[in-house]
């Protein structure tokens, strides 16, 4: 369940996305993955059944994700959960107690709310640290570090770090390697060929693409690895329902089109941003001064949809702009068909104030969706306007 099959004929991209783990039902012929709605599955005999018995263990539906969006990451096995964060804590349960875990010091607010207040009062260490300086970190590896976590692009200020590098370091010292691929999504960057073990996305993302579901999932190559996670997935029961994974199925069938237009429509919003005179700095891989643009242009197709920036005149103004769009939507969450803007220190990104993942009070994050590009750029320069 949720393993790729190894014999299925290497295609490409947006047809893996199309077709992998959807073959057409056999009763009917329904070309659509069916909603398989049924907690519970009728056995041939005690303990006889055809691959499910209990949809918290297995569901016909979320299978089909599992394969789908395995085979996007090139990885041998997947597995769906209910939020990205259950998907993270599920990974997180590889650790033993007293083994620390080496988070880059740019992630997402809740994942260092996860790691920060729940994982670590239950003895599991944990340290922020600069993902960009590889010698330094060699230099400075604890002795009790049991895994490594790093975003890239980080969220939100779109770091991008060397997850080759990265992985040779870790599996030297003999780290599990976690890479969230959120921002990327798998079109773009394929952390398990690089050398990462594990790959998570927050589902509700690009994955899912319309701001309807919400979803987790996970990737892996190693087979106890796999094991492992397959147990706690159905030992602590975070998985999504069949309706949800309907969803995110669909979302991925057209996630190389959509990234496509992301990328293109944020090289316009750049542009704007780059040469307006109320902006301090852009953030984006694509910009020659990012930090991390080696490691982007190595790894990645492209530099993705999201963009950040500050503003020469303060917090106040970052919010007077992020407040006064009207085609880009003021909300967290991102990844989406629709623009969204959000303000990070005080929407998602609060619960880091004061930490070693403290935001610029100054910033602005950008989740560009694929209206006309136009539009786009014109919307935020009226709210640029207001602040100059």
């Amino acid at each position: 369940m949720g393993d790729l099959d190894d014999t299925t004929t290497r295609h490409g991209f947006a047809t893996r996305a199309i077709h992998d783990g959807q073959d057409p039902e056999p009763t009917t012929g329904a070309v659509v993955t069916p909603i398989s709605l049924s907690t519970t599955f009728a056995q041939e005999g005690v303990g006889g059944h055809k691959g499910f018995e209990y949809s918290r263990s297995g569901n016909p539906t979320r299978s089909a994700l599992e394969a789908q969006v395995a085979s996007l990451e090139d990885a041998a096995h997947g597995l769906a959960f209910a939020s990205g964060l259950a998907a993270e804590d599920n990974i997180l349960r590889l650790l033993q107690p007293g083994q620390r875990i080496l988070l880059g010091n740019d992630a997402y607010g809740g994942t260092f709310r996860l790691i920060s207040k729940v994982w670590s009062p239950l003895g599991f260490p944990w340290t922020a640290v600069d993902l960009t300086d590889l010698d330094a970190l060699q230099a400075n590896w604890p002795d009790d570090v049991g895994m490594v976590w790093l975003e890239t692009p980080t969220n939100p200020l779109l770091t991008c770090f060397d997850i080759e590098a990265i992985a040779e370091i870790g599996h030297a010292n003999g780290a599990v390697v976690v890479v969230d691929n959120t921002f990327a999504t798998p079109y773009l960057q394929q952390p398990l060929t690089l050398g990462a073990d594990v790959v998570v996305h927050s589902a509700t993302k690009y994955l899912g693409g319309h701001s309807d579901v919400i979803g987790g999932f996970v990737a892996a190559n190693d087979d106890e690895l796999a094991d492992r996670l397959r147990f706690t997935q159905n030992a602590a029961g975070a998985v999504p329902a069949p309706f949800d994974c309907y969803l995110v199925l669909r979302g991925v069938k057209t996630l190389a089109v959509r990234m496509d237009r992301h990328c293109e429509n944020a090289r316009a919003v750049v542009d704007l941003l780059s040469g307006h005179a109320a902006v301090d700095r852009v953030l984006y891989p694509q910009l020659p001064d990012h930090p991390g643009h080696a490691a982007a242009a190595k790894q990645m197709r492209d530099f993705g949809g999201m963009v950040s920036f500050t503003v020469k005149a303060g917090m106040n103004a970052a919010m007077t702009v992020a407040d006064s769009t009207e085609v880009f939507t003021l909300a967290e969450s991102l990844g989406a068909v629709e623009s969204l803007i959000e303000h990070p220190a005080a929407m998602t990104h609060a619960s880091a104030a004061g930490s070693p993942l403290e935001v610029p009070d100054n910033l602005v994050r950008l989740s560009v969706g694929i209206e006309d590009a136009a539009d786009l750029v014109a919307d935020l320069e009226q709210a640029l306007d207001r602040i100059r």
